[in-house]
């Protein structure tokens, strides 16, 4: 938490005129009592009005005085807490954004969604609780102690027996608390997973009367998230009971022990009742002291997890001067002897694969389901690292390329086709955002994708909503190729971006692919063998191990693992 202050430092003219209007307002609340007890030992008891009012029009003017540095240290305040929270929020985001796909995996969505929200949501508040009451409320307590001595010692000795077992329990509650608060972000986690889970597969869980199941587990993970948040209320919820008991106990003793004074002479009842006020004052703030507490123990809780998910450092390196090489007319992919293996899984997802693509052929990569096609295309972009070997692109290892330089050459349509919400221009515009219209109507020609345009009212104004939900399953995969075109890459890489599509809209896309005047080196992943039985050169995984390599013909004679592939795609007499 204490690494987090330093997005507070653009604010270190608010962090200290904030609190130091807070402490202006509390010497002024100081005084009140003294300025109540001269009205009653002078002006009433020897009846000069004239002091009365003085006094009266002095309170009123401390008053005053103390709302407007209260409003003032309010504005500091919370200018600070909010500004400092968008500048966490800002740092959160943009290194979340550097982190690789291993990190993401294991920091996990759902808690870096709650960490983003809620726990920099509480920190803000506790920043902005602690610019306001962490020296107001104890110069006021130990202000007000200091005062009453100088009212009167003997009646004040109870202040100095009160405020340190206040303290014990104080600080006591806070230490049992911050663990348990830690917990409750942590179920709060699960709860956020499981409702995104949920809204993400609404009608899979619709579609197998599932909602039940679901309900039931969603209320087992809510169950939890209450029993701590119960457990931990029940502790916090002590703090104000045992401070007012504590406060008020000593407040009867302080007016035993004045009455007493006022009886033998030595003090008179306008000091007892300054008195009285300045320990009513100490519970006041003891209150607000433990509203601070609790706050800025959750506060201090999130600010751990924040600063967690701020201290993972991403796995993969980058160059700080990478390299750009220039366009290769050869081998532009190039997999030398390439394992990979996910952090913390301990079988590799692909063993010993090595292959070349030239400039301008059409790789296909087929298998069976977890059998590693996906991952062998995310090493191109170096979306991963490779645990061994190497992955080459125009000669270049990618990891001495700068990766912004590598990724501006390859064009992505990943397996699930996303959408942002905005226009159709707007989506192509993040292939490249400097396209002319002729080069977005080239990129919608190519994907297959003019007439979904031509049938939308604004044409490529219209509207996308959040994930493309306003356009089908095919129409959102040729939007997203046509994003990918946009950007005239030098590789294409279509992950299992057909799938959605008939079978005359593929193979029209795959010809007009072939047909592009400067056609990129292409990797299409499908399931489909009619896919790819046109591919310069076809590579067939097995269980992360290549299974064969060549073309459809070649591979249907020599490979096993492909012929059992199209055998059940189509009846075998049909080959």
């Amino acid at each position: 938490m204490r690494k987090l202050l330093r997005f507070l430092k653009p604010y270190t003219k608010e962090t200290i005129l904030g609190p130091l209007f807070k402490l202006l307002e509390a010497s002024f609340e100081l005084f009140v009592p003294l300025v109540v007890a001269q009205i009653i030992d002078v002006g009433i008891v020897n009846g000069d009005k004239a002091v009365i009012y003085k006094n009266c029009l002095l309170l009123v003017a401390l008053g005053i005085i103390g709302l407007i540095c209260a409003v003032t240290a309010q504005y500091f305040a919370a200018r600070a807490a909010v500004g400092f929270a968008a500048q966490v929020r800002h740092s959160l985001f943009s290194h979340i954004g550097k982190l690789s796909y291993s990190d993401l995996d294991r920091a996990g969505t759902s808690s870096m969604i709650t960490r983003m929200t809620s726990d920099v949501n509480q920190v803000q508040s506790g920043v902005n609780l602690t610019l306001r009451l962490v020296l107001r409320s104890p110069f006021v307590v130990f202000g007000a102690m200091i005062m009453a001595f100088t009212v009167d010692p003997t009646s004040a000795s109870v202040f100095a027996v009160t405020i340190p077992v206040l303290s014990v329990v104080v600080f006591g509650i806070m230490l049992v608390c911050l663990p348990l608060y830690k917990k409750v972000q942590e179920r709060l986690d699960g709860i956020t997973g499981s409702t995104r889970e949920n809204l993400t597969g609404v009608r899979v869980i619709r579609a197998f009367c599932k909602e039940q199941d679901e309900v039931s587990s969603f209320e087992e993970r809510n169950a939890l998230l209450t029993t701590v948040q119960n457990r931990v209320g029940r502790i916090s919820a002590l703090l104000n009971p045992l401070s007012y008991a504590l406060v008020n106990l000593a407040i009867v003793i302080l007016i035993y022990v004045g009455a007493l004074q006022v009886d033998s002479g030595d003090i008179s009842q306008g000091e007892v009742i300054a008195l009285y006020n300045y320990m009513s004052q100490i519970l006041v703030e003891l209150i607000k002291l433990a509203s601070l507490i609790i706050t800025i123990t959750k506060a201090i809780a999130c600010g751990r997890r924040v600063q967690g998910l701020l201290e993972v450092e991403p796995t993969m390196v980058m160059p700080e001067n990478g390299k750009n090489p220039s366009l290769a007319q050869g081998e532009v992919v190039c997999f030398d002897h390439v394992s990979m293996a996910y952090a913390g899984a301990g079988d590799t997802v692909l063993h010993d694969v090595t292959f070349k693509a030239a400039r301008g052929e059409v790789i296909g990569v087929i298998g069976g389901t977890g059998s590693g096609k996906s991952t062998l295309v995310n090493l191109i972009p170096r979306f991963y690292d490779v645990s061994e070997g190497e992955v080459r692109v125009n000669g270049t290892p990618v990891k001495e390329w700068s990766t912004e330089r590598l990724r501006e050459r390859i064009g992505i349509v990943p397996q699930k086709a996303v959408l942002f919400r905005g226009t159709i221009r707007d989506n192509l515009r993040w292939g490249n955002e400097n396209a002319t219209e002729t080069e977005m109507y080239d990129a919608l020609r190519i994907a297959q994708a003019q007439d979904i345009v031509r049938s939308k009212e604004g044409a490529l104004d219209a509207p996308v909503e959040q994930n493309g939900r306003n356009f089908s399953g095919g129409q959102r995969q040729r939007l997203t190729i046509a994003r990918a075109l946009v950007r005239k890459p030098e590789i294409l890489i279509l992950d299992d971006s057909s799938s959605a599509l008939d079978y005359a809209t593929d193979a029209a896309l795959r010809r007009a692919l072939r047909e592009m005047p400067d056609a990129p080196t292409v990797f299409i992943v499908s399931q489909r063998a009619t896919s790819l039985q046109h591919a310069d050169r076809i590579i067939v995984l097995d269980d992360g191990e290549v299974a064969g390599i060549g073309k459809h013909d070649e591979l249907l004679k020599s490979c096993e693992t492909y012929r059992e592939i199209y055998e059940s795609q189509f009846r075998k007499e049909g080959v």
